[in-house]
């Protein structure tokens, strides 16, 4: 990297003025003074005015395919932990997390700053997951899924219902669920309340990120457009919450896709 380029990415100077300092003979590579053009190889000490400048650390995103029985924690502690599972260089952690006994998408990332904000319940991002249960799926089952259940939330200590959600019947006893909040064990607690048991539960999207192919157990850098759809939400999300107390939120639509369903009322939206 080009000396003026590097000093630049360090955030300490544009780099105009970068080169103007090495005419200045004020920048330094390895003890020795820079020309303009100079090249900067990785562990190469740069200084300006005698004080070190180092780039700025590039964040790190990943995507995992969870297996089942891994745990979505930093406590090294606790066997099966993801930190250790992923094995990175880097210190990451999980954005939210995925339960022991499911699998599928789940992000990990060194940035800090980006987690609050794809977490917040009010963000409303979404997150799909393939579900199989333990007896057929009624028409009646899919409605009361869509409008909400009744569930404990142990954040708030006490019973809610959780947020109208779109579900989509694949078969006799496996559906799709889109989710914008994340209640611990959410689905399973609302398939629990409903007289059903989660046989399988495999999360696949998150927002705009898909698992895609990925095999179980495998894990990849997100790609720079999937970083920047990551990024720029949460720069739409900080503008939209500023603005959020003088709007009001509207329920989705035909939250119910693809059901064979018997005769409802009038008031029942359903998308055959």
């Amino acid at each position: 990297m080009r000396i003026n380029n590097y000093i630049s990415a360090s955030g300490f100077c544009s780099r105009r003025e970068a080169d103007a300092l090495v005419l200045e003979k004020k920048v330094k590579i390895n003890g020795r003074l820079a020309e303009i053009g100079s090249q900067v190889k990785e562990n190469d000490r740069v200084e300006v005015n005698g004080k070190r400048i180092e780039q700025k650390k590039k964040h790190v995103y990943l995507m995992l395919n969870k297996p089942i029985g891994v745990v979505s924690t930093t406590d090294q502690k606790i066997r099966g932990n993801i930190v250790d599972f992923v094995g990175h260089k880097e210190r990451i952690f999980p954005i939210g997390r995925l339960d022991k006994d499911s699998e599928g998408l789940i992000l990990l990332t060194s940035d800090g700053s980006i987690v609050n904000e794809i977490l917040r319940e009010e963000n409303q991002h979404d997150k799909e997951y393939q579900v199989t249960v333990n007896k057929v799926i009624t028409p009646e089952f899919l409605i009361q899924m869509s409008e909400g259940v009744t569930i404990f939330n142990p954040v708030k200590e006490k019973h809610e219902k959780t947020k109208p959600c779109v579900i989509h019947k694949n078969g006799e006893k496996s559906f799709t669920i889109i989710l914008s909040q994340g209640l611990n064990r959410q689905i399973r607690r609302m398939c629990e309340a409903l007289g059903y048991q989660v046989v399988s539960l495999k999360r696949t999207r998150i927002m705009h990120i898909k698992l895609g192919k990925l095999k179980i157990g495998s894990w990849r850098e997100l790609s720079e457009a999937e970083v920047n759809g990551l990024t720029k939400t949460k720069d739409k999300t900080k503008s939209q919450n500023k603005t959020h107390s003088n709007t009001h939120s509207t329920q989705p639509k035909n939250r119910i896709k693809n059901a064979t369903t018997t005769p409802l009322n009038k008031n029942r939206r359903i998308k055959k």
